[in-house]
């Protein structure tokens, strides 16, 4: 029970003590790779977040350390997300001015809350309730947030000092309005930048485009200062390990972000499961849900106490684990180390990075965002699934983010129920025999339906083959008493024919077997 206890609490220590010097050598080199696709990326997010470039470093340490050695995937990694950035961002630039003391710690504690609330999923074993988040949802909220996220970048791209808008609606009508002050200079800049990283994606997709990028523009800046010498750059920070931050815990204050930690903590759960399940299935890999909704939720928790938001799981940091040949979840600790090694040692160089080229290279993050493949394939197979994507989609654009969610996830929810509450009825007659044969579940959506076409028979015997009913609940079970004994008054009879052992007992239940209206057939 001690060792059942230890993999249970401890669960690195199945897979750590296999390790070889080999396999240990071979992941830190892939989290090397990792860490050097985290680095662009995790200081663009943090922008996208309205946080100092710091803390997406912060967010690519602790939560990751902790997720991987915690998790059950073994390739999946995790670390500030572009659709989660803008989520929090939304949800926290209304409370507080960006990137201020005030707007870090309200961050930091709804990076808490939603960890508390995956944690809870997790320990529940809960793992599943991720599922009621649609692929269309995702779908959709992703390609939204792809266009609010480069239509909030286009100041920083023209050379436009604009406050931050919170819609994408109000960012489009700002940049009109200030066309006038577009900076030329910073707009080339920022156009080469994407040039160049457009061109290196088509020829060398496999290399790390973004820092080549930021490399490059930076050193454009710094070898043509006549030309470039006034376009802004990253503010600069002093390096160190991730601080310690204590949360501001605030009854009131936490009870107002809590809806939208939920938002953001469901997204999170979904978008790593989602890359890990899909992972597994090419390696193979048995993987435990309610393991890696723990992992996530205990990686925020610990994650914001030292610096780090929310964080999930990267699908191009995870794909290029699994394609490197990461042969453990130590590959995405040796990322964590190797970011943080960086965060110390090489902050000074941040400070080089300009600010249009930054803003051209989220704009490559956002094009990559968006699943082509999938909403075409989306289009073909489910119509009704591609609208709740493009519902999802508008609600994006149109209202608050963590609103957006709800919308989409309610959208899925009224079409799976509209499907459901219909369920497949073959109908025959047979001599006196009116047959029906119900593929699906009888629950309160469909009852008035399935009790529509009894009403409609007009054999003698009315014979149901539920067969395929693996479900019924209260108003099923009086619907179909309902109809029996009105059959009854008439000398016609119900029966059920082939049902299922658990749908007869819940039958019987309501008024004893004895007295059962409904007969039963084999």
């Amino acid at each position: 029970m001690g060792w059942l206890n230890r993999h249970t609490f401890l669960p690195f220590l199945a897979w750590l003590p296999r390790q070889t010097r080999a396999s240990v050598g071979r992941d830190a080199v892939v989290g090397l790779s990792g860490a050097v696709l985290a680095l662009p990326q995790s200081i663009a997010y943090a922008l996208i977040a309205g946080l100092p470039p710091e803390y997406g470093l912060y967010a690519a340490i602790v939560p990751v350390l902790i997720a991987c050695l915690w998790g059950s995937s073994w390739h999946l990694i995790c670390g500030p997300t572009a659709a989660i950035s803008i989520v929090l961002y939304a949800s926290i630039s209304p409370l507080a001015v960006p990137a201020s003391q005030d707007y870090i710690g309200l961050i930091l504690l709804l990076t808490f809350i939603a960890g508390v609330f995956q944690l809870l999923l997790g320990m529940l074993r809960f793992g599943a309730l991720v599922n009621f988040v649609s692929h269309s949802v995702v779908l959709g909220f992703t390609l939204g947030a792809a266009v609010v996220i480069a239509l909030g970048q286009m100041p920083n791209l023209l050379g436009i000092d604009l406050p931050s808008q919170t819609t994408a609606l109000n960012s489009l009508m700002a940049v009109l309005d200030h066309r006038g002050e577009i900076d030329k200079t910073s707009l080339i800049l920022g156009l080469l930048t994407l040039s160049l990283g457009v061109g290196l994606k088509i020829m060398v997709p496999r290399w790390p485009t973004l820092l080549i990028t930021l490399v490059s523009a930076s050193l454009l800046v710094w070898l043509w200062p006549a030309m470039f010498g006034h376009v802004k750059t990253v503010s600069a920070f002093v390096g160190h390990l991730p601080p310690f931050s204590p949360l501001p815990l605030d009854l009131e204050l936490i009870l107002k972000l809590l809806p939208s930690a939920v938002a953001v903590g469901m997204l999170g759960l979904v978008n790593s499961l989602s890359i890990a399940r899909s992972l597994s299935s090419r390696s193979q890999q048995l993987l435990d849900a309610n393991q890696e909704v723990r992992a996530q939720g205990l990686s925020n928790m610990v994650g914001a106490l030292f610096s780090g938001y929310l964080s999930a799981g990267s699908f191009t940091r995870a794909a290029l684990s699994f394609e490197a040949g990461a042969r453990s979840p130590l590959a995405g600790v040796f990322s964590a180390l190797w970011v943080a090694l960086f965060a110390v040692a090489g902050a000074s160089l941040i400070s080089h990075i300009p600010i249009p080229s930054m803003a051209a290279s989220i704009l490559l993050i956002c094009w990559g965002l968006i699943d082509r493949r999938g909403i075409r394939a989306l289009f073909r197979v489910s119509r009704a699934e591609f609208l709740v994507m493009a519902l999802t989609c508008l609600a994006t654009l149109l209202l608050e983010l963590q609103t957006a969610i709800y919308a989409g996830v309610l959208a899925s929810l009224f079409f799976y129920l509209k499907r459901t509450s219909q369920p497949r009825v073959q109908q025959w007659r047979d001599g006196d025999e009116d047959i029906m044969r119900v593929g699906g579940s009888i629950f309160f959506g469909a009852s008035h339906y399935l009790q529509t076409r009894l009403q409609r028979t007009e054999g003698k015997h009315v014979v149901i083959d539920a067969q395929q009913i693996n479900f019924i609940d209260y108003s099923g079970v009086e619907m179909l008493h309902q109809e029996a004994r009105r059959l009854r008054l008439h000398d016609r009879t119900l029966t059920l024919r082939r049902a299922r052992p658990q749908v007869i007992e819940e039958l019987q239940k309501l008024e004893g077997a004895d007295k059962c209206p409904i007969q039963f057939e084999d």
